[in-house]
């Protein structure tokens, strides 16, 4: 492969790649009625607690996360860009949506890995990155979701370990906007 193949790879986004690789490699016999391959149960779940890119390596760690996508949501401007989010006028948050295999890792340990990652008594902050676009939330994509999200924050706030209230948000994902290529 000449070095202009692998530049074009380099900028297509994730879930193309994954797209491309799932068609090269497992034939359409092999991929369920919902196009996933057979076998996979692959699920969503959006995370904001800071800089994205600090949000990723710990997911990515995970056997059974697929993909990992820095985006930004939680706001009311359509179609945001970096520079717009990061000047905190959007209302958006950073945040990771991660493509995982339901049956090799859970939305729990997903949520165990993100109570681990953020400080969850910090609102419009996290860490050095401080303003409303770095706050903490989980993004649910269901109703089961919702109830897991819920129920870890409860344990976490009964195990009185925090010094002050846990201000993450737990809200309905509305739109997640990938990040600019040059982000992922």
């Amino acid at each position: 492969m000449n070095s202009n193949k692998k530049f074009v790879h380099a900028h297509l986004p994730v879930t193309v790649l994954l797209s491309l690789a799932i068609a090269v490699v497992i034939p359409l016999s092999a991929l369920a009625k919902d196009g996933n391959p057979k076998g996979l149960e692959l699920k969503k779940a959006t995370f904001a607690g800071g800089c994205f890119w600090c949000m990723e390596p710990p997911f990515d760690a995970l056997e059974g996360v697929i993909s990992t996508t820095s985006g930004y949501t939680g706001g009311h401007q359509a179609n945001p860009t970096y520079k717009q989010v990061s000047a905190g006028v959007t209302g958006h948050t950073e945040a990771v949506q991660i493509v995982f295999d339901a049956a090799k890792v859970s939305f729990d340990e997903l949520l165990d890995v993100f109570w681990r990652n953020i400080d969850p008594t910090t609102s419009d902050r996290q860490f050095c990155d401080r303003g409303s676009q770095y706050r903490p939330g989980i993004f649910y994509h269901d109703e089961m979701q919702k109830l897991l999200a819920e129920a870890s924050r409860r344990e976490i706030e009964e195990q009185e370990i925090l010094t002050k209230p846990n201000v993450t948000e737990i809200v309905a994902l509305d739109i997640f906007y990938p990040a600019e290529d040059y982000h992922q």
